[in-house]
């Protein structure tokens, strides 16, 4: 690799709090070290139809806490479009681009790792969602902020579900892992926690309201992930997703709507007045919390210097307290879900 390098910066997939700071701090280390930068713009969408953008130290001043990502994204697979590839690898030839960074989750780092290992694409990946379902991680970046989001809401449900003596039910994102639901739900002393990796049925929560309301206690606070699949004690199962049931480029239907079905059960099978907030998307938005800027930066200098040491096909990852380097295939094998002991934590508290 030459001594001075164009390093190209993507973000794709869905926005995320942190985006900003992992931009920020590859540019910056490549700028110390003399090298270039340039922004993809709106994920591989950027490399299919050539959008680019310069960075230098004014485009990257002032947005640590900013959220969103100043490059734009979308969930564009290169994969499924007519030449896609063949513009992708075309484009980072013709602007130079020796080497890229690409920040995302499962999606966006799948087409990381198979453009890599199909045509050599110098790639390093950064594991973005706020999911927390990349595997060969710890934790993602994003996460700690919907989890900090989606606790405060259900923190303020609190005392409108005390008022009028009602079950709130507090739909939360997380595709088919339970993460958030898991991890807010703890936090914020939620009654009961439906998740997609260990569903109870619908019988079962129900059974758990009515004892909490035999004690004394006259509301409950019923959290649920958009991936739990809605199960009866006949042994049905059924997954909610939200028209129009079209699926994105990845295949992924737009999950979202559990919630309602799931407080209308409530209610008609306990003859308690039910009522459901779906949080969605300002899970995502706002500023990122101080956690998640400093694993963001930390991700962001590290894929910089796995770039410069020229070990492309890899990913920045975070193994107990530090960041390491793992093989982009192994981080996109499959799915972190919860494991059943974090789900006996959250157990242990319902009812």
């Amino acid at each position: 690799m030459a001594d001075r390098i164009t390093i190209g910066i993507l973000t794709g997939g869905g926005d995320c709090p942190g985006l900003n700071a992992v931009i920020r701090a590859v540019a910056r280390r490549s700028f110390d070290r003399g090298d270039a930068a340039i922004g993809v713009r709106e994920g591989w969408r950027g490399l299919v139809e050539g959008k680019l953008a310069e960075l230098g130290r004014q485009e990257i001043s002032g947005i640590l806490p900013r959220g969103g990502t100043i490059l734009g994204t979308s969930r564009t697979n290169p994969y499924t479009i007519e030449g896609g590839v063949e513009r992708v690898l075309a484009t980072v030839g013709e602007a130079g681009i020796d080497a890229l960074v690409a920040v995302g989750g499962e999606d966006t780092l799948g087409v990381a790792a198979r453009l890599h290992a199909e045509h050599g694409l110098p790639v390093v990946g950064v594991p973005k969602t706020i999911d927390n379902d990349l595997s060969a991680t710890d934790y993602t970046f994003g996460f700690d902020t919907a989890v900090s989001i989606a606790t405060e809401a259900i923190d303020r449900l609190h005392t409108t579900a005390e008022s009028h003596n009602r079950v709130m039910v507090v739909e939360v994102m997380g595709r088919h892992t339970g993460w958030i639901a898991v991890m807010s739900g703890i936090a914020s002393g939620a009654d009961v926690i439906l998740i997609p990796e260990h569903p109870i049925t619908v019988e079962a929560a129900c059974e758990e309201i009515r004892r909490r309301h035999a004690r004394g206690k006259d509301f409950s606070i019923v959290v649920v992930s958009e991936g739990y699949e809605l199960t009866t004690a006949s042994g049905e199962r059924a997954a909610v997703a939200r028209p129009p049931a079209a699926t994105d480029q990845f295949g992924h239907a737009r999950l979202g709507g559990v919630g309602e079905l799931l407080g209308r059960e409530i209610e008609e099978r306990t003859g308690f007045e039910t009522r459901v907030t779906v949080l969605g998307h300002v899970q995502r938005g706002g500023t990122p919390t101080a956690r998640d800027r400093v694993l963001a930066t930390r991700f962001g200098l590290k894929a910089a210097d796995l770039v410069k040491e020229g070990r492309f096909g890899t990913m920045a990852a975070l193994h107990g307290d530090a960041i390491v380097a793992v093989p982009l295939a192994e981080a996109v094998a499959g799915l972190k879900t919860v494991p059943a002991e974090w789900y006996e934590v959250a157990r242990a508290f319902f009812g």
